[in-house]
C-alpha cells in the first residue's frame, strides 16, 4: 500500500499537490501547522478541503513557538505585507526556518504513519524569493531526514519546475481547476478563491491564470512536456 503525507495548508499550490496525491496514493494523510499565521482561517479552510476530499487522516499541529523565533509579517499582524524587499533582499513575508521545521515534523510524522513520500508545494520558479523553497535546500533536508531517521524517504515537489501559468494546468490537467480557484486560500489578507487582489500573493497567483486562461494549450502542453 503507497501511502504519503502532505504539507497542506489549504492554498493553491498544496491543493493542486494535494489533489494529485489522492489520485497516485492509496492513503494520504495531511499535517496542517498552526504557527500563529496572520490569518487562522487558513487552518479551517485545510479542514474543510480535507474533509471535501475523505484523505485519510488530517493532523493539525500546534508549532506557536515557530511565532516566537521567526519575525516575520505572516507572524505579526503590526507588520504590513509588502512588495518591497528587506536589507537582505528577501520579501518580508519570509519565515525564516518555516520549511526546515515543517518537512522535518512531516518527516516524522511519516514515519509514524508509514508513509514513504512526503509531498509539499514548494517552487523554485515562482519561489517569492524564499530560501527553503529551493531544490537545493529540499534534496538537503531529505537527506537529513533518511541519515537521522534511517529509513528511506522521499520528499515530493510536483510543482519544483513549474511556473504559476503551469501550477494552474496542472489543476486542470486532474480536472480540479474550478476546485482550485474557489476553495483554496492564498491571499495575505485572509479573502478564500481570488482573494484581495492587492498583495504579492494575489499577484502571482492571478498573474498566472490569466496567463494559463489566455494561452491554455501552449501552457498545457509545457507543463505535460515538464511532467512527462
Amino acid at each position: 500500500m503507497r501511502k504519503a503525507v502532505v504539507v497542506f495548508s489549504g492554498g493553491q499550490d498544496s491543493t493542486t499537490c494535494l489533489l494529485h496525491a489522492v489520485k497516485q496514493f492509496d492513503e494520504v494523510h495531511c499535517i496542517t501547522f498552526d504557527y500563529g499565521q496572520r490569518h487562522k482561517l487558513e487552518i479551517e479552510v485545510a479542514e474543510k478541503i480535507c474533509q471535501s476530499l475523505n484523505v485519510t487522516a488530517h493532523k493539525v499541529m500546534d508549532v506557536g513557538l515557530l511565532n516566537e523565533l521567526a519575525i516575520s509579517s505572516l507572524t505579526r499582524d503590526n507588520i504590513s505585507v509588502s512588495h518591497e524587499l528587506m536589507e537582505n533582499g528577501l520579501p518580508n513575508s519570509f519565515v525564516p526556518g518555516r520549511n526546515i521545521l515543517f518537512l522535518t515534523l512531516a518527516g516524522i510524522y511519516a514515519y509514524q504513519v508509514g508513509a514513504e513520500t512526503v509531498i509539499t508545494g514548494v517552487c523554485e520558479t515562482d519561489f517569492s524569493g524564499y530560501p527553503d523553497c529551493r531544490d537545493e535546500f529540499v534534496k538537503s533536508i531529505n537527506q537529513s531526514l533518511v541519515l537521522g531517521m534511517d529509513r528511506s524517504l522521499t520528499i515530493e515537489t510536483p510543482l519544483m519546475w513549474l511556473n504559476k501559468a503551469e501550477t494552474w494546468a496542472m489543476a486542470d490537467a486532474i480536472g480540479e481547476l474550478s476546485f482550485v480557484r474557489q476553495h483554496t486560500l492564498t491571499c495575505y489578507n485572509g479573502i478564500i478563491g481570488d482573494g484581495c487582489g492587492n498583495c504579492p500573493s494575489c499577484d502571482l497567483r492571478a498573474a498566472g491564470l490569466n496567463e494559463y486562461l489566455d494561452n491554455k494549450d501552449a501552457i498545457m502542453a509545457a507543463y505535460r512536456a515538464k511532467t512527462a
